[in-house]
């Protein structure tokens, strides 16, 4: 009697979160996506440190940031401990933000 021979796996797998640098944060988007352009606004008006990345300047990191999110919503912030949200709110922003320790003037 033969062992059946099992499937391989074929379920998506999710790259481990690289942290931006630094404490900062990293944030996928696009200058035509207005979730986008309120979150950078948000990021300044705060003083945090980020990193944009423009996928319409680099659409070969579209990729990233869906292995990230298993989505293709932007923008995905991602934080300093590795988390990361996908089209948050300025308040889930700020919440998050706090959350790390990160201080701000609102």
């Amino acid at each position: 009697m033969t062992e059946p021979t099992p499937s391989p796996d074929t379920s998506p797998t999710t790259p481990p979160t690289t942290p931006p640098p630094d404490g900062s944060v990293l944030v996928y988007g696009a200058d035509w996506c207005g979730d986008c352009r309120r979150t950078k606004a948000q990021l300044r008006a705060l003083d945090v440190p980020f990193t944009w990345v423009d996928l319409v300047a680099e659409p070969e990191r579209a990729e990233e940031a869906r292995a990230i999110s298993g989505r293709t919503n932007i923008p995905v912030v991602v934080y300093s401990d590795g988390s990361h949200q996908v089209e948050p709110s300025n308040a889930d922003v700020a919440a998050r933000l706090g959350e790390l320790g990160i201080r701000f003037w609102d």
